[in-house]
């Protein structure tokens, strides 16, 4: 597989005030053409700083992809690196400053002296036209290498890839596609994961199964590398099998697919309500449940009970449990699910009381420690769990996985 690097470009990537996007972006249309992407560099609008980027990709890269600095101001300064670092001076194109005036004239605004930097290229380099704005792309060529500078705006730089870098890139001949399928799995960690694959993680397999962890989940990317799409289709669907077969109910959905989305189809499946009662998460729950359009055919509603009082009042919860046991209890937890169930008429509850942090917590009690009840046939039950406190939107984002997933369980007739 050849490879790549990426050079985003910008002092406002380096200082807090911009996030790269383009690179996350570049990296999976790069491995969709069957190159992989082996460094990702910030740099800052600095002409030396860039070129010696550029040097050190180099080595190691095929390709070489700069995002950004082709603006007219006087911080746009990739043309310039690029010229030194091929050792190339910049040359005027007609052709190019009367499509930059074109551009201005359909707008009719005058075209400003300072658009004028943007008509120079490295002596050879060929211009990758920009329907969207006015700079336009550089592509070049030497030692065997190859350099494509795209603007920083998103919307301009993903145009001209697609239009343009592709159809380079894809006449290089590369032997192989790339195509790439996810299993995704909760309730079990990553390392337990890795144990269970074992070799089938290995570096030189193909397709290669690499892992990502966001809020307990865990997301497992198989990437396949065949001589057509097809081909690497059926690679990727004997390795969904597999890992359904190996990891069992962690499983819950591939693809796109998303915890609420599969939960969601079940009750709608089993014509079922779901109510909810939201105590630390604040109504996060609810909210990653209506996200599903259609999620009004099986969510009844919910509540969210922040004070011990709105316990009370709301859902029916004793003020003796509450003044014996405290709020982030699982007989609160459990009263919860039940009023829920009882106030709404759904066919299941869930709830959640717990200590998000960062402040709250006591020994007894630490921040992460989390009850969540469920209603489910006619009872209720209700389980702790202790989540590492790393951080309040962590904890509360955990929680409302972890509640999803075990009505999931529940709902295939399982049990934790």
């Amino acid at each position: 597989m050849k490879s790549a690097s990426i050079v985003a470009v910008g002092n406002e990537l380096l200082n807090g005030h911009r996030v790269d996007t383009n690179s996350n972006w570049l990296q999976g249309r790069l491995l969709r053409l069957g190159f992989r992407t082996c460094r990702v560099v910030l740099v800052p609008d600095d002409v030396e700083a860039i070129a010696a980027v550029l040097e050190e990709v180099s080595r190691i890269s095929d390709v070489v992809i700069l995002t950004g600095g082709l603006g007219p101001t006087a911080d746009d300064l990739t043309r310039f690196a690029l010229g030194k670092f091929l050792g190339r001076p910049l040359e005027f194109r007609s052709d190019i400053w009367q499509t930059i005036e074109a551009f201005f004239e359909r707008r009719g605004l005058k075209t400003a002296s300072t658009n004028r930097v943007q008509a120079y290229l490295p002596c050879g380099a060929k211009a990758l036209a920009n329907p969207k704005g006015t700079a336009c792309g550089i592509a070049a060529e030497q030692g065997g290498k190859r350099y494509f500078c795209l603007p920083g705006v998103p919307s301009e730089m993903m145009a001209m890839f697609d239009d343009s870098v592709c159809p380079e890139l894809t006449a290089d001949g590369q032997t192989d596609v790339i195509e790439m399928g996810k299993v995704r799995c909760f309730g079990v960690g990553e390392s337990v994961i890795a144990e269970k694959l074992g070799d089938l993680m290995r570096r030189d397999r193909n397709p290669q199964i690499n892992t990502t962890v966001h809020g307990g989940d865990v997301l497992l990317h198989i990437v396949a590398a065949a001589p057509d799409p097809e081909s690497a289709g059926r690679l990727i669907e004997a390795d969904k099998r597999l890992l359904s077969e190996l990891l069992g109910d962690a499983v819950y959905g591939y693809d796109d697919q998303t915890l609420p989305e599969i939960v969601g189809r079940m009750l709608k499946e089993k014509r079922w309500k779901l109510a909810v009662a939201e105590s630390c998460t604040g109504g996060l729950l609810a909210k990653m449940i209506t996200d599903i359009p259609g999620s009004s055919e099986y969510f009844w509603g919910g509540w969210v009970t922040y004070s011990n009082e709105a316990k009370i009042r709301d859902l029916g919860v004793s003020e003796d449990l509450v003044s014996r046991y405290g709020a982030v209890s699982e007989p609160v937890a459990a009263a919860m699910a039940s009023g829920a169930a009882q106030r709404s008429g759904a066919d299941t509850a869930l709830s959640i009381s717990g200590i998000a942090g960062p402040e709250g917590g006591t020994p007894e009690k630490p921040v992460g420690m989390v009850c969540i009840g469920l209603f489910f046939q006619g009872r209720t039950e209700v389980q702790t769990f202790r989540f590492a406190p790393v951080g309040r939107e962590a904890v509360r984002l955990r929680a409302s996985l972890t509640a999803l997933n075990w009505l999931r369980l529940q709902l295939k007739g399982l049990t934790v």
